[in-house]
């Protein structure tokens, strides 16, 4: 497999699956069904699979939800033939690590980090806000430092309603643009929105004072853009960090492989 042949990736989340051909840095065909589709998700994959052009294109998946990935991989290999490759087993997340001895960090974060540190080569805090938010560091040398875990906006709602007798079920959006809650549903969802905003901010500031300097703050994920379409404090919201995670990963392996 050469730097510039096309292959077939997806990102394997707990509540989303995104499926694209790559070709060097070019994402095409990209199409994100819910986790639970996986019947649907094997079929697009195939579809897609089969219209790329050479013969017999890898596979790469990036997950952080082994139980669903166990299934499609093994679904994937029955109807292609092919080694299904993964990254983190099979191509290693090109990103430099500054973790305690034997952390086990989620792919979709280094993923993220190889992909904001490609794109703008200094220090950054990426913010995925999906099934949880994490706030991860990347520092001037290209060297994930790791970050905070918190859960995600849809989960405290959940928490909320099957924790208590009183809370109803609701849907995450953005709340109404007023300083109080008039009810019970937009108050949980000032909570729980502008609770998620304040950890983020506190979390970059306490990242600046440990680094040294201010980094560029980066979002992706599901509830990236509810949470912070108007935000000015981020800088950037990428849904598709993951991906160029993936693709950066496979250029940096070949290119090791060719050398």
């Amino acid at each position: 497999m050469s730097t510039e042949q096309p292959f077939l990736a997806l990102t394997i989340g707990n509540s989303r699956t995104s499926i694209a051909v790559i070709k060097g840095d070019e994402i095409t065909k990209q199409f994100s069904f819910d986790s639970t589709q996986k019947s649907e998700i094997v079929e697009y994959s195939i579809t897609c699979w089969k219209d790329i052009e050479g013969e017999n294109p890898q596979i790469i998946i990036g997950t952080s939800n082994e139980t669903a990935s166990d299934t499609i991989a093994e679904a994937l290999k029955d109807q292609t033939s092919r080694q299904i490759w993964s990254i983190g087993d099979d191509v290693p997340a090109a990103i430099g690590q500054h973790l305690d001895p034997e952390t086990i960090t989620g792919i979709d974060r280094l993923l993220n980090a190889v992909a904001a540190w490609d794109t703008f080569k200094e220090a950054c805090v990426v913010i995925d806000a999906g099934t949880c938010v994490t706030v991860d560091f990347v520092d001037g040398e290209g060297t994930f430092h790791g970050g905070a875990i918190a859960p995600g906006a849809r989960m405290q709602l959940e928490a909320m309603h099957s924790g208590t007798s009183a809370l109803p079920e609701v849907s995450f959006d953005a709340p109404l643009r007023e300083a109080f809650g008039k009810n019970t549903a937009q108050a949980m969802l000032q909570g729980v929105f502008h609770g998620i905003q304040g950890m983020v901010r506190q979390l970059c500031e306490q990242y600046a004072m440990r680094y040294g300097a201010y980094p560029r703050i980066i979002a992706t994920g599901g509830d990236a853009k509810t949470l912070f379409g108007d935000d000015e404090f981020i800088e950037q919201i990428d849904p598709d960090l993951q991906m160029k995670g993936i693709a950066v990963s496979v250029r940096h392996t070949m290119a090791e492989e060719d050398a």
